[in-house]
């Protein structure tokens, strides 16, 4: 069961549903069906120790240009 980003084509609204097989969700603020699936950030963290025992983190999300995501590129809200 996935987890898809949507913007509501009737108020703006953004948010995220999760979506049981071909159901379609609703809007959580106007309950319009009218949406648009959005691109979501796909990323990973990777934890790991170093040469002297310390923790190490890495993370594909690279660092945020939007305070709304963790992508660098960004179609929803115009960032990139």
């Amino acid at each position: 069961m996935p987890i898809y980003e949507y913007k509501c084509n009737h108020c703006g609204e953004n948010f995220e549903a999760l979506v049981m097989g071909g159901s379609t969700p609703e809007c959580p603020s106007c309950d319009s069906q009218d949406l648009s699936r959005l691109m979501s950030a796909c990323g990973f963290i990777s934890k790991s120790s170093g040469p002297s025992g310390e923790t190490q983190v890495k993370s594909s999300a690279g660092s945020s240009a939007c305070g709304s995501c963790s992508s660098t590129n960004c179609s929803s809200c115009g960032v990139g």
